[in-house]
């Protein structure tokens, strides 16, 4: 049975067209697939691979998020005394 989401073993999947939402979201329905069981090792390894790659992709949109809020916030922060 192929996964689609799941890739082949190796593989580095392309994830940039994900947003944080739907890579979360698909991150869940990994774990959610391996915890339940009923996979071939093979299937288990892309799968964990799979969700290794979307915690990343994660994890750098969340940084990217917080590089931008913290430029925000340092673009407001000037001088009170000034304004």
């Amino acid at each position: 049975m192929a996964n689609e989401t799941a890739g082949t073993p190796g593989e580095t999947p392309d994830l940039s067209h994900l947003g944080y939402e739907q890579a979360r979201d698909e991150l869940m329905d990994v774990v959610r697939r391996l915890e339940t069981g009923g996979l071939t090792l093979e299937e288990s390894l892309a799968a964990w691979e799979r969700g290794e790659a979307l915690a990343k992709h994660c994890q750098a949109k969340l940084d990217g998020a917080r590089a931008r809020l913290d430029a925000a916030i340092g673009a407001e922060g000037g001088d009170p005394e000034s304004s």
